[in-house]
């Protein structure tokens, strides 16, 4: 007897096309910690005026999320996806050109940030609330890692390109990788569950998933009138606040400044580039991993566990910096990665907890924050470097703001009720 060939439902398609998307966005996140010292040795540009570039690309980066996510509400998934990797595309190709640092800061700092951030964590809380019902935490994990690991995944790749031909050559073919996503977003990418005439994986008539929306307001405003429900939460600033600490002990310290400090042990680049893609390997894990845990633990518990061991382990790193590959440091590695963005699962879960259908663009708010961290650690670590000759009292710094995240964690609340309304406007 034949037996007919099970089709995947749609949602999956989604999440396969958003994960590729991602990871070809990620590329360019990739390139400013190889290419900090080039950029030093070419122009003379100090390691605190090329943080500071990427400091502009990362506030914008969280900023623009929110605003991209009410937009996506309003004109969908895919025009929004669409225009972002054609902005990162053009910024990366463009800055072959730039010869003084204020070009760095509107290329890689303006319109990348921009680009990057339409395609940031609000986008997979997006997917991830309209496609998915069962699973969300799961899927969440996914895609969280297709953001964080392409830009880790790349790094031997732009380091082996720039130490052979040079950061422009580099440069194009993080262009070319983000330009090469437009046309698969374009045909497979749909808005909603119901342009497909289903309804999203694993809905039921109790928990059926979010209606198709019927936003014909600004974007803007719907997205400054979710920063106002946030405001008046007290879980929203202990979300940001510990969210902020993610950000700088990841993209901002470890992501921006890991390679030029094993550097100034005497580690060649290639190999501390290596390591950060080693980490993006176990970010895939961890990461997914940490998804299935927020299906099945409380979500707060988890945070305070992650907090806690990144703190530990940045409290040691100074110690394991040397001028090879030692095993203490691919314990390091290993953990790092485990724990690189495990946060992100629980936390927006604890945002739908907290804020219902409104909960991507709140999060959205939650995600400028880490990136707003991320920002102030790039640049505050480059100046200590810049005053100090090492990166010893940022990696302390960190650890320390690691255990203050945990606090903040263990102090949320979650009401009763398992499912709260969202907090009213007004």
């Amino acid at each position: 007897m034949n037996k007919r060939l099970a089709v995947p439902h749609w949602a999956w398609i989604i999440a396969a096309v958003t994960f590729v998307a991602m990871l070809g966005a990620a590329g360019f996140r990739s390139v400013p910690s190889v290419m900090m010292d080039p950029l030093h040795n070419e122009f003379g540009w100090s390691h605190a005026t090329i943080g500071a570039a990427m400091s502009v690309n990362m506030t914008l980066f969280g900023l623009t999320s929110p605003f991209a996510a009410a937009l996506m509400d309003k004109l969908g998934i895919r025009p929004v996806m669409s225009g972002a990797l054609l902005l990162i595309s053009g910024g990366t190709a463009l800055s072959v050109f730039m010869t003084h640092s204020w070009q760095l800061v509107l290329l890689w700092g303006v319109c990348v940030g921009m680009g990057t951030g339409s395609m940031s964590m609000a986008l997979v809380a997006t997917v991830a609330n309209r496609w998915f019902v069962g699973r969300r935490g799961l899927i969440t994990g996914i895609l969280t890692a297709a953001n964080a690991t392409g830009q880790l995944i790349f790094l031997p790749v732009v380091a082996a390109i720039t130490t052979s031909h040079g950061w422009r050559v580099a440069s194009l073919v993080v262009a070319a990788a983000s330009l090469a996503v437009v046309p698969l977003v374009l045909l497979f990418m749909r808005n909603h569950p119901h342009d497909r005439g289903i309804r999203a994986f694993g809905a039921t008539d109790e928990d059926p998933g979010p209606p198709p929306s019927t936003r014909t307001g600004s974007s803007a405003r719907a997205a400054v009138d979710a920063l106002l429900v946030g405001l008046r939460t007290p879980v929203f600033w202990l979300l940001a606040g510990s969210f902020a600490i993610c950000g700088a002990t990841t993209n901002g310290l470890i992501g921006t400044h890991f390679i030029p400090a094993a550097h100034d042990h005497g580690m060649p680049v290639t190999t501390a580039a290596s390591m950060l893609a080693v980490v993006g390997v176990f970010d895939v894990a961890g990461t997914i991993l940490s998804g299935w845990f927020t299906d099945r633990v409380d979500p707060r518990m988890l945070l305070v566990v992650y907090y806690l061991g990144r703190g530990a382990s940045l409290l040691v790193l100074p110690s394991l910096l040397t001028d090879s590959a030692k095993p203490s440091m691919w314990v390091f590695i290993l953990f790092y990665g485990l724990d690189w963005v495990a946060t992100v699962p629980p936390t927006v879960a604890l945002c739908r907890i907290f804020f219902g259908d409104r909960s991507p663009i709140v999060f959205g708010w939650v995600f400028a924050s880490h990136q707003i961290g991320a920002a102030i650690a790039a640049a505050g670590a480059g100046y200590l470097r810049d005053a100090n000759g090492n990166y010893d009292m940022a990696f302390w710094i960190a650890s320390a703001l690691c255990v203050f995240a945990a606090g903040m964690c263990v102090s949320i609340r979650i009401p009763a009720r398992s499912a709260p309304e969202p907090v009213p406007v007004g």
